[in-house]
């Protein structure tokens, strides 16, 4: 085994840690949608002024609490794709754009995309991803 391939044995596994820390950042979210319910449930709870608190606040903060999520969820789950990819040998250009955005994800994500983006840019790596055959290939 050559240490290109013992890189790309490595950096999928780290992909796959970095994605599932970022993903554990969605639970955080959850104060949203369990206030909302609460607000739909009883919203004789928030009364303000003798007055319940109207039920459209309920649902803001669920509408809140999905898109929170959805923008946590989408770079974890793209994280997670980069090491897929990255074990199989394919789609080079995806993972040395997601290598970038990475990078953003301080302080793991940053160590992670800078090494991902050190190896996948050599040569040799390169030739390694060339080498593997496309799907078109295996459909024919």
């Amino acid at each position: 085994m050559t240490q290109d391939e013992l890189y790309l044995m490595l950096l999928p596994i780290f992909h796959y840690i970095v994605g599932g820390i970022i993903a554990l950042f969605a639970l955080f979210p959850l104060i949203y949608l369990v206030l909302g319910i609460v607000f739909l449930v009883d919203p004789e709870a928030f009364e303000s002024d003798g007055e319940p608190a109207p039920a459209s606040f309920g649902w803001f903060l669920i509408a809140i609490w999905i898109v929170v999520t959805a923008l946590i969820l989408t770079p974890a789950v793209c994280i997670i794709m980069t090491g897929r990819f990255i074990a199989k040998r394919r789609h080079r250009t995806f993972c040395i754009v997601m290598a970038g955005i990475k990078c953003l994800f301080q302080p793991f994500g940053t160590i992670l995309g800078i090494l991902t983006i050190v190896v996948l840019l050599r040569q040799s790596v390169k030739e390694l991803f060339e080498a593997q055959p496309s799907n078109q290939a295996k459909l024919e």
